[in-house]
């Protein structure tokens, strides 16, 4: 499913600009466009896109009163504030009711494509989360672990191949977590990760000195581990582009952004750079498929 997006700003060339990149890069569909925040507000209502690009200063209605409107009225899409304003208030204001990102005036296309692409990861990881919590509600997944087909080993697992990082220290540390969120029976959230660390840390470790040195050491093994999924992601991609296992893990497990960075890095043959890695996400993420695997 393509991303829906709409423009709202009295300004024409601004529109076009916008209008134009939008076409040009591939990340999404225009929906529509308003040259006002009073009809911008009534369009996006009626056309529910999934983001809206729109202008801080309006004649009619500014962009922050509109999005506070639309909030109040339901509205749940993403928003990114176009604006030539560096007020901090006004900033902060934007932030408040719900901007996601900000893109300024003049406009730059590499600007608006790199928040666009942002936003589409953002739209992306939340669908397929959206997704699978519908999909255990369905089939009472949480409530009853014990009767599904996997183990919660053998599904994790699977991925763990799937990503090249089986044999890596922190990918015993990431089943035991796995095991330990699914016990839980939270749906489809995420225990807190400190949480989780020092709850898996107990299981093998008696006093509390112990049980948070080892939270530590779990915590760096599996960020070893998560950027050596990223490497292995970053390497599938730049040999073979349309591999399905780069197309369906580097922007479901990773921002995108810093897959390409990291591809960018390897290229330019860079050996100390890392790359950057969410593990909040990578887990939370892990944990939705694992899920997913143990149905299937």
């Amino acid at each position: 499913m393509t991303l829906s997006i709409m423009i709202v700003d009295d300004d024409v060339v601004s529109r076009s600009m916008l209008h134009d990149i939008i076409e040009s890069c591939g990340i999404g569909e225009l929906a529509g466009m308003a040259d006002g925040g009073i009809e911008g507000a009534r369009m996006i209502m009626d056309l529910r896109p999934d983001v809206v690009l729109i202008d801080l200063l309006m004649p009619d209605q500014d962009g922050i009163e509109t999005v506070a409107k639309l909030r109040h009225n339901g509205y749940t899409g993403k928003f990114i504030m176009i604006s030539q304003v560096e007020n901090k208030e006004m900033v902060g204001a934007a932030y408040q009711n719900g901007i996601e990102f900000f893109i300024h005036k003049p406009i730059n296309r590499v600007e608006v494509e790199h928040v666009l692409s942002k936003v589409n990861e953002q739209w992306k990881y939340e669908r397929y989360v959206l997704e699978i919590k519908q999909s255990m509600a369905r089939l009472n997944l949480v409530e009853a672990p014990a009767a599904l087909g996997r183990t919660v080993r053998d599904a994790a697992r699977s991925i763990l191949m799937d990503l090249g990082i089986i044999g890596e220290s922190g990918s015993k540390d990431i089943v035991a977590l796995m095991e330990y969120a699914i016990d839980q029976k939270r749906g489809g959230e995420w225990p807190p990760l400190k949480e989780s660390y020092e709850a898996v840390a107990q299981t093998y470790k008696s006093t509390p000195k112990d049980v948070e040195k080892e939270s530590k050491a779990m915590e760096q093994r599996i960020r070893r581990t998560v950027i050596a999924a990223l490497t292995n992601m970053a390497s599938i991609g730049l040999n073979d582009y349309s591999n399905h296992k780069f197309e369906h893990y580097a922007p479901l497990y990773f921002d995108f952004q810093d897959v390409r960075m990291k591809m960018r890095a390897m290229e330019e043959d860079q050996a100390g750079d890392k790359g950057k890695v969410n593990i909040k996400k990578f887990l939370h993420v892990f944990y939705m498929e694992t899920i997913e695997k143990m149905n299937n």
